[in-house]
């Protein structure tokens, strides 16, 4: 029999699409469905905290869920360390807390309240002491990837004609163009997030079902057997393929 994935998109503090997608994972797969997280599980949305509340009661109680670690999920855990530190993949003047990256909205949903008047180091201090330690190790110990006999499933992508075993940290979290540019078969499909797109979208050697949730759009879940795909919807399963 073939084995069947779940892949959610990238969450981004919205925990009703958050309930919605996972109602609809059960009703397809039981409630002993493989589900693999693609990451961002905060910033943005208005219930960050209620989000990691939700996937740690569920690894609490031995689901078969499976998460991977998101670039802003890297920032949060980079912001909620003894000093925080800046992602040198930023510029200069675009950090955490910063509206365009949405850990104001994180940090709200603990009840901390951020604004650009505020000493980072006093919004820290209150930080350090509302976020409980489980959300942070939670986070600290995500995996940068999930793989299968048939897909490679990571947050954003990979290195184009690097092995699988050989991609680095910050290219799973963080490419971008290298990666959608190139129209090569990789060793696997994968499967992946990070950058929204309007819908859910096959390009036949990738899928990418960052849909925009962290921008009030619905949240995509899909499910894969080998390489065939569907989406998951109200009214059931629906062919996700590529259209060239």
């Amino acid at each position: 029999m073939i084995e069947q994935i779940y892949a959610i998109g990238d969450i981004h503090g919205q925990l009703a699409e958050l309930q919605r997608v996972l109602d609809l994972v059960e009703q397809d797969g039981g409630p002993d469905a493989k589900i693999v997280f693609l990451g961002d599980y905060t910033d943005r949305g208005p219930d960050s905290k209620a989000v990691l509340d939700l996937l740690i009661d569920g690894q609490s109680q031995g689901r078969d869920w499976h998460f991977i670690l998101g670039n802003h999920d890297r920032m949060f855990t980079h912001f909620m360390e003894d000093t925080p530190r800046h992602d040198p993949h930023l510029p200069i003047n675009l950090y955490w807390l910063h509206q365009r990256l949405g850990g104001d909205t994180t940090l709200a949903s603990y009840g901390v309240e951020f604004v650009e008047t505020d000493r980072k180091s006093e919004v820290h201090q209150q930080a350090r002491s509302a976020v409980p330690q489980a959300h942070v190790d939670f986070l600290s110990g995500l995996d940068l990837s999930y793989q299968n006999e048939d897909l490679f499933l990571c947050h954003a992508g990979i290195r184009p004609g690097v092995p699988l075993a050989d991609q680095t940290e910050h290219d799973l979290i963080w490419i971008r163009q290298e990666f959608h540019n190139d129209p090569r078969q990789h060793p696997k499909l994968i499967v992946h997030g990070h950058t929204p797109v309007a819908k859910a979208t096959h390009y036949g050697n990738r899928v990418n079902l960052d849909s925009g949730a962290g921008f009030g759009k619905p949240l995509s879940v899909a499910v894969f057997e080998g390489v065939d795909c569907w989406l998951l919807t109200d009214q059931g399963r629906r062919s996700l393929v590529h259209s060239a």
